[in-house]
């Protein structure tokens, strides 16, 4: 979230957890621009971006997601984004795509662009240091790399037989460990620490 105030200043941002949370902040407040993140608990990401669609049309809605293959990204724009954004962008491709989007022009990523960023080493997943030595359980150790994957805490907690309170509890523990507060984060502490997953 630190990054989305480098888009200028006097920029409030505002982090909610889910749809819900999502729907009572965008009640009480005006938004010039909303990301979201196509795993949310809960409502699927797709249902949350056409409910936003329908009930604030001129809002930009950027989609953010680990999720980057080509039909993911090809039901979200005809959802109605105004951008989307693979998790393994590099800060400066997330906060230009966030810029188009805000002066109210559409950004699908190109092809090109998709593979940079699969590529990139942003988030480079593997290493020497396996998640026990950081203090996380083996079962922190397996939600985390299935968070790393992509899978939404949902698909977290079926692959696993573990509910979505548990799985919700894990993820609160290694963000604590990694010291950090999104999966994004977490994404790059892991990368930086040559966490093997």
């Amino acid at each position: 979230m630190q990054i989305l105030h480098q888009l200028g200043s006097g920029i409030e941002v505002f982090g909610v957890a889910d749809f819900e949370g999502a729907s009572a902040l965008l009640e009480r407040h005006a938004m010039d621009l909303t990301v979201l993140d196509l795993g949310l608990p809960g409502l699927d990401g797709l249902s949350c971006l056409r409910t936003f669609r329908q009930r604030y049309p001129a809002m930009p809605v950027v989609i953010l997601s680990a999720y980057d293959d080509a039909n993911t990204v090809d039901k979200a724009m005809k959802c109605g984004a105004s951008g989307f954004v693979s998790k393994a962008y590099s800060s400066e491709q997330l906060l230009a795509v966030l810029r188009e989007a805000m002066a109210g022009r559409v950004c699908k990523p190109d092809q090109k662009m998709m593979l940079s960023a699969a590529n990139s080493p942003t988030f480079p997943i593997g290493g020497d240091v396996d998640p026990t030595e950081l203090g996380l359980t083996g079962r922190q150790a397996e939600v985390l790399g299935l968070m790393a994957s992509g899978k939404s805490n949902r698909d977290i907690a079926n692959q696993l037989g573990l509910s979505e309170g548990t799985v919700k509890i894990h993820l609160t523990t290694i963000f604590k460990v990694l010291g950090v507060s999104s999966r994004t984060q977490a994404m790059v502490s892991i990368a930086q620490r040559g966490v093997r997953l």
